[in-house]
This record gives C-alpha cells, structure tokens and sequence, in this order.
C-alpha cells in the first residue's frame, strides 16, 4: 500500500529530514514551508537565517533523484484555510493522506522576565500578545485544525490505518526563556493525546516527538559546548518509525529523545 503524507515545516530541519526518510521508504510526501525572515539576533548563526528563508526545492529534487515521490506547497498556516487547501492539494496530486506530521513551529522566545537575551546570548522579548499570537496560531491552532482535517477526511472514506506524529518542545512544566513556544507546543501534545484517544478505533495512532538539542540551523558555539546536539536525521528516523506498519501498537506516547 503507498501512503500519502503531508509534512508541515519541511523546506528545512527536522521537517525536511522527515520528508526525505518517510519518501526513501516510499511514502508520497507534500511538503509545506513558509519562507520568512527572523528578527535579526547576532548570537544566531547564518545558517539559521538561510534555512528560514529558503524554499523547498532542495528537497523535492533531492527526494526525486533518491526515486521518492514529493511535492511543495508554500503556505500561511496562521490562516485557519490553510489545513483545508493543503489537503486538497495532497488529495490532487497523491491520493488520501494516511500520515500527518506537525512539525511546523513559528518559533519565538519570550520571556516573563526583564531580561534582554538567554544563557546563550540568544535575543529574547516580553510576552506579548504579539509573541502569544505567533506561537499559537501555528504551534497550536493550525496543529489542531490539521489533524482536524486529516480525522473528517479518514472516517469518511472509511479509513482504517493511518499515523499522526507531533513535534514538541516544553511540555506540561514549562520552557523558561520560551515560554509562549513551551505553552503552544503544549497545545499540541494534547491535541494529539486526544485523536489518540479518538482515532483508534479507526486504524490511527498519534505521538509526539520531543527532540533534545537538535541542529536546524540555530545552534551557536555557546548551545554546542553545553549540550549533545542531535542531526535532524536522528529524529526524523524515529518520526519514520511512528509512521511504520511496525508501530501499529505504539500511540498516545511522547517520546522524548536525548
């Protein structure tokens, strides 16, 4: 059977690393990006800046000359219309979509306190309805309208295997210096807790995935020196495994990785 996914955040990082393991096993992939340009903060390499700017072609030609099957759609998920057409779009090109992965994050770090940069001479802001905004309505919003989608589609076709796969960070204790991302990425562990809990009797299992210290572009010297960094390559294999017939018994689980 060839499954169709769609993998929100995937022009680079973690998403683009997930995109390529889920084709080299032959799953139709459509990808989502959004380029934009971060705020400026000298202590971020320019690798981080490139990565959040580029397209996803990269990536479709990589995957097409490795024989898999992608396609790339830019697309706004802070626009609650956007789970809907990139489901179609996945439906016109590949097929029903049987594999979600939220992966996509409007990533910003704010604060409760007055402080003007983390640890690691990262940048950070006050919490503001501006920080909140962006957080939650990507992290948590489109999170949820996405597997919303993915769910009215599977039930009315009758659908009996599929997988959801989240990518969080924080969690039910915090995120100190990134607290509106820790809150949303929060969000979303529940969301996917719940189609856990709603889905099964469909064939569905959803998980999330919480990454330790992964290199997407933004780790400087001073995050390298204190932590083991992770390739976006070892936690898109474990994505890859949730997304496997193999783990057909494995749901409602946030696995964290070191």
């Amino acid at each position: 059977m060839i499954h169709t996914a769609i993998v929100t955040g995937a022009n680079q990082g973690i998403g683009a690393a997930t995109a390529k393991a889920l084709a080299a096993r032959g799953v139709n992939v459509l990808i989502t990006y959004l380029r934009f340009t971060p705020p400026a903060d000298d202590s971020l390499p320019e690798a981080y800046f490139t990565a959040r700017e580029s397209g996803a072609e990269a990536v479709v030609t990589a995957i097409a000359e490795a024989g898999g099957q992608a396609h790339a759609v830019e697309a706004d998920l802070a626009d609650p219309q956007a789970p809907a057409a990139l489901f179609d779009t996945a439906e016109e090109v590949f097929g029903p979509v049987d594999i979600l992965v939220n992966n996509a994050s409007s990533w910003v770090q704010d604060t409760f306190l007055p402080d003007e940069a983390d640890g690691f001479g990262r940048v950070l802001r006050p919490v503001s309805a501006e920080t909140f905004d962006a957080q939650f309505a990507v992290d948590a919003r489109a999170g949820a309208l996405l597997i919303a989608e993915f769910a009215r589609r599977h039930v009315a076709r009758g659908g009996t295997w599929g997988r959801i796969v989240g990518l969080t960070s924080g969690g039910p204790l915090g995120f100190p210096t990134e607290v509106s991302y820790g809150a949303a990425k929060a969000a979303l562990d529940n969301y996917a807790m719940s189609a856990a809990g709603e889905l099964w009797p469909h064939g569905v299992t959803s998980n999330v995935v919480k990454p330790g210290v992964t290199d997407t572009g933004w780790v400087n010297d001073a995050v390298r020196a204190a932590h083991d960094v992770s390739r976006p390559e070892d936690v898109a294999a474990v994505v890859a495994f949730l997304c496997s017939d193999e783990a057909a018994k494995v749901t409602r689980n946030v696995i964290t990785l070191h």
